[in-house]
């Protein structure tokens, strides 16, 4: 197992029994801060969609950095929510954007539920110009984070030819943007391969995954790093999808469409991995911490 990404993914370290502990503890412990349901128009130009999300914040005044948060295609889950609460614990505004919600859709994993890609994307811009007319936001450290479906968007936001064509259907991001992304486990790495992120990125997927391949989202990085993009990947050892999502049993979800099965349709391995659920709110911890200024 090596050390942090230079030029070849990295194959994280477990993290000691006891600094996990200290992690889920500080999970657990949430402060007095506010959390509310909230409405905001997203992006589309000429029909916007009113989107509903939802918000934790510090206690206090701020400014505070924040975070865009994009849910896979099982929608907002507990997960999310989950790493809302431990955003908001580390000096954090954290928005969750509910696409689905507005949608009417209740699980986009099954085929036949697809919405347009500029969809989310829009959604997302409506969130970030959202955050940026709250006084207790640092219009200048809003970042992204998004899981599976959510993730290629946390990478579209922060990705120059996505930014471009975006700006040719009339959405343009408010100034400056989303100042870094994470992407955990994301869909579409294949699409971005000759593309170019714009700001720090930061991907984390587990090696035996079988739902969005590590092999495309290895290339992807490689690619871009080769072009002088700020983009690193940290494949986690037999760790699959979910591998954040506590309490999921390691099983195959037969009814999930997946493109990398065209014969059946279906089918993705899905599982909880402890260690590599710490291993990634550490590095989270220190990737947003350096590029958007959270304690």
């Amino acid at each position: 197992m090596s050390e942090f990404y230079t030029h070849r993914p990295v194959y994280a370290r477990s993290m000691p029994r006891h600094a996990w502990a200290v992690l889920t503890a500080s999970v657990l412990l949430a402060g007095c801060a506010s959390k509310s349901l909230v409405f905001f128009p997203n992006a589309t130009p000429g029909a916007p969609v009113t989107v509903a999300a939802y918000e934790t914040r510090p206690p206090g005044t701020g400014p505070f950095p924040a975070l865009v948060l994009l849910h896979g295609c099982h929608g907002v889950s507990a997960s999310n929510r989950q790493w809302a609460r431990w955003f908001r614990d580390h000096g954090y505004v954290a928005l969750i954007v509910d696409s689905w919600g507005a949608r009417g859709i209740k699980d986009g994993c099954v085929p036949g539920d697809d919405i347009p890609n500029t969809e989310r994307f829009n959604d997302a811009v409506g969130a970030l110009r959202w955050l940026h007319s709250r006084p207790y936001v640092d219009r200048g450290h809003v970042g992204a984070i998004g899981w599976s479906n959510g993730g290629v968007f946390a990478m579209a936001v922060v990705n120059g030819p996505s930014l471009e064509r975006a700006r040719r259907r009339g959405v343009e991001l408010p100034p400056p943007g989303f100042a870094a992304s994470v992407a955990m486990y994301p869909g579409g790495c294949y699409s971005l391969v000759n593309e170019q992120v714009v700001r720090p990125l930061l991907v984390l997927i587990g090696d035996a995954d079988d739902w969005t391949l590590p092999s495309e989202c290895v290339r992807m990085v490689e690619a871009m790093r080769s072009r002088g993009a700020d983009a690193t990947i940290v494949l986690y050892a037999g760790a699959v999808h979910y591998f954040d999502v506590e309490g999921q049993r390691r099983v195959v979800l037969p009814e999930v469409e997946n493109r990398n099965k065209p014969n059946s349709c279906c089918g993705a391995t899905v599982g909880f991995d402890a260690a590599a659920n710490a291993d990634a709110h550490r590095r989270i911890e220190e990737f947003f911490g350096r590029h958007l200024g959270g304690r």
